[in-house]
C-alpha cells in the first residue's frame, strides 16, 4: 500500500514505465480495503486513494509536455463545436455578446463572478456528494462511489491516448503560429490574476497539471453524475445537483474552458457508465467477495 501511494509522488524520478507506477497507485486504495476492516472512515480513506491515484492518472500525460504538445488534437472540436453553434464557436459567440471591457481591462460583472466561483467550487461537488450520500442514505454509499470514480478513471485512460486542446489553448497556438486567432479569453484565469492577485500562481498550479485534458470533461461528467445520484436520494437534493450541473456547464463553455462538444462528451461517458454499470455489478460483485475474503483470511487470529 506505501508503494501505492508514493509511485504519484516519485513518477518523474523513477525510471519506470507510467503503466506500472499507475497500477501501483490504484492498487492503494484495494490494499487499504484488504488492511482495515470496513468502516465509514475506511470508506473515506479508500475514496481519497483513489483520487490520488486519479490524479497520477490525470497529470501523468503532461509529464512530457513537449511530446504531448505534438500528440495534441486542436481542430476537430473547433469543427465539431462551429457545427453545434451554426457557424460559429458557442464560446465566442456568448463571449462577444456578453462580457464587457472598460478601458481596456476587464470588467466584472456579478454573473461572470457566479461562473469563476461555480467552476472553483467544482472540486468539492462529487465528493462532497459521496459524503453527503455516505451520511444520509449509506446503503447506497458503494454504487455510487464506483459509478462516480468510474467515470473520473475512464475520463483520465482517454486523456493518455487522445489528448485534446481546450479553446483557449487553441487560440494561443494559432497566435504563436500566425494562423489568425481565434479571440477566445480565458476568463477564468483573467478573473484569478485579479481576485487573487500575487497568491494566484501557486494556486493555480496546485489545481492544474495537464492543459490538454479536455475531451471528455470530467467537469461536467462527474457533475452530471453527481445530479444524478442526488436526485435518487431526494428531490431537493436532485434539484440542487442540477441547478449546479447546468450552472457549470454554462460556465465552462463561457469561460473558454471546454467546447460544447466536451461537455456533451462528458455527458455521454456518464450516461454510459450509468446504463452499463448493471452489466458489469457481477464482476464487480465478484470482486468485492475476492476483497472481503482477503480481509477475513487477513483478520483471522490464530
Amino acid at each position: 500500500m506505501l508503494a501505492g501511494v508514493a509511485a504519484p509522488l516519485v513518477r518523474k524520478r523513477v525510471p519506470a514505465p507510467p503503466l506500472v507506477l499507475q497500477t501501483l497507485a490504484y492498487g492503494a486504495p484495494v490494499a487499504l480495503c484488504v488492511v482495515l476492516p470496513r468502516s465509514r472512515g475506511r470508506d473515506i480513506a479508500t475514496c481519497t486513494l483513489q483520487m490520488w491515484a486519479y490524479l497520477a492518472a490525470y497529470k501523468t500525460p503532461h509529464d512530457d509536455a513537449d511530446a504531448q504538445a505534438e500528440r495534441v488534437h486542436v481542430r476537430y472540436p473547433i469543427v465539431a463545436d462551429r457545427v453545434l453553434g451554426l457557424g460559429e464557436l458557442p464560446t465566442l459567440r456568448l463571449q462577444r455578446g456578453l462580457a464587457r471591457r472598460a478601458a481596456g481591462e476587464p470588467e466584472w460583472r456579478a454573473f461572470e463572478r457566479v461562473l469563476v466561483w461555480a467552476h472553483w467550487s467544482w472540486f468539492l461537488v462529487p465528493h462532497g456528494t459521496l459524503l453527503y450520500i455516505l451520511a444520509r442514505r449509506p446503503e447506497r454509499f458503494g454504487r455510487a462511489a464506483v459509478m462516480t470514480y468510474a467515470v473520473f478513471n475512464i475520463g483520465a485512460s482517454v486523456y493518455w491516448v487522445l489528448p485534446t486542446a481546450p479553446p483557449w489553448y487553441a487560440a494561443d497556438v494559432d497566435e504563436e503560429t500566425g494562423q489568425g486567432a481565434v479571440e477566445v479569453r480565458r476568463m477564468m484565469v483573467e478573473y484569478g490574476e485579479y481576485f487573487w492577485r500575487d497568491g494566484w500562481g501557486s494556486l493555480y498550479s496546485v489545481f492544474g497539471g495537464n492543459p490538454l485534458a479536455a475531451m471528455p470533461s470530467l467537469h461536467f461528467a462527474t457533475t452530471v453524475m453527481a445530479a444524478l445520484l442526488l436526485a435518487e436520494s431526494g428531490t431537493v437534493a436532485g434539484a440542487l445537483g442540477f441547478t449546479y450541473a447546468a450552472t457549470l456547464g454554462f460556465a465552462l463553455v463561457y469561460l473558454g474552458e471546454h467546447y460544447l462538444v466536451d461537455l456533451l462528451a462528458g455527458t455521454a461517458l456518464t450516461v454510459a457508465v450509468r446504463r452499463l454499470g448493471p452489466r458489469a455489478g457481477p464482476a464487480i460483485a465478484g470482486l468485492g467477495r475476492a476483497l472481503a475474503a482477503l480481509e477475513a483470511r487477513a483478520h483471522e487470529t490464530v
